[in-house]
């Protein structure tokens, strides 16, 4: 590894570290364990939200807000809404109904670790918490800003987003099982709703909260839907040679379901290939930025060299 690469790992390695405590931290406190007969459906909650999963969204819309001067504490708590929307959609993910998967981040899924009704319920509140956290003046006394926020979120969640995605998701896998593969643009239109949306959300919500006008935003948009698509190329990669004690969850379904994947329908090495091109055009979006962005460029590194 060059000097570039052992910078760049410092960079992000305290960024990520940071970034999960501080998460942790606010989780911690925004799901107090009432002592009433809800008391499940907390510690339910706190299981999904709570010493899990990289935070990369929150970290990208961290780092975003501070390109432009965003004070730390508002722009962790507006991760943490988005945090709180992808925690609740694994919950449901892995939901017997939907991926059915026993394992998330190494540790028994909600559904396993309390049942499915409970499963559920925890899912439906996170959803409900993150656009609380967003209406909240600890975010930004500015009311224009928070509506923004809640709309881009809601945006990005929704049926032309992440669940739109997911359903196109589910249709990809029955037709896999009838020999109908999707092609390559419908699955990078899946992707791009399924997981590059809420990525996305991340980085424009860390513009929006820095007052950025949409017009500002472009070079942003174009560097997040680059590192969506390279985040899901590497996904797909790991799951197809990747090591499933260190991903903390089952790999190798898509391929045993014959669903259409960037690496079914590129092959391992183009798929690669294409993901690093996809970082290098990404980290190109930024050349307007100096070292401010630099915490972002490791972020589109980091995506396809991950082990998990």
């Amino acid at each position: 590894m060059g000097i570039e690469g052992v910078v760049t790992a410092s960079v992000l390695g305290d960024a990520l570290n940071r970034i999960r405590e501080d998460v942790d931290k606010h989780f911690d406190l925004l799901l107090p364990v009432p002592d009433d007969a809800r008391a499940r459906l907390f510690q339910a909650m706190r299981h999904a939200a709570i010493g899990g999963g990289k935070r990369l969204r929150p970290l990208l819309l961290v780092a975003t807000a501070g390109l432009f001067g965003v004070e730390r504490d508002a722009a962790v708590r507006t991760g943490c809404a988005v945090e709180a929307i992808h925690a609740y959609s694994l919950i449901h993910d892995d939901l017997p109904c939907m991926d059915d998967d026993a394992l998330r981040h190494g540790r028994p899924t909600v559904h396993l670790e309390f049942d499915e009704a409970t499963a559920v319920l925890a899912g439906d509140a996170l959803h409900a918490l993150a656009f609380d956290i967003l209406v909240s003046p600890q975010v930004t006394s500015d009311p224009f800003v928070r509506c923004e926020l809640v709309l881009t979120l809601a945006k990005a969640s929704g049926m032309d987003g992440m669940a739109g995605g997911q359903m196109m998701d589910m249709m990809a896998e029955q037709a896999g099982e009838r020999g109908e593969g999707f092609n390559l643009h419908t699955v990078t239109r899946l992707q791009q709703l399924k997981t590059g949306a809420l990525l996305g959300a991340s980085v424009e919500m860390g513009a929006i909260l820095g007052r950025v006008p949409p017009e500002g935003r472009v070079h942003l948009k174009n560097y997040a839907r680059d590192i969506g698509l390279a985040f899901q190329i590497a996904d797909d990669l790991l799951d197809h040679e990747g090591d499933e004690e260190l991903a903390g969850k089952a790999l190798r379904k898509d391929e045993a379901a014959g669903k259409a994947t960037f690496v079914s329908l590129l092959g391992p090495e183009r798929a690669r290939e294409q993901a690093q091109m996809l970082v290098q055009q990404a980290i190109g979006h930024l050349s307007s930025h100096g070292e401010e962005a630099d915490v972002l460029r490791a972020i589109a590194r980091y995506i396809v060299e991950r082990e998990y």
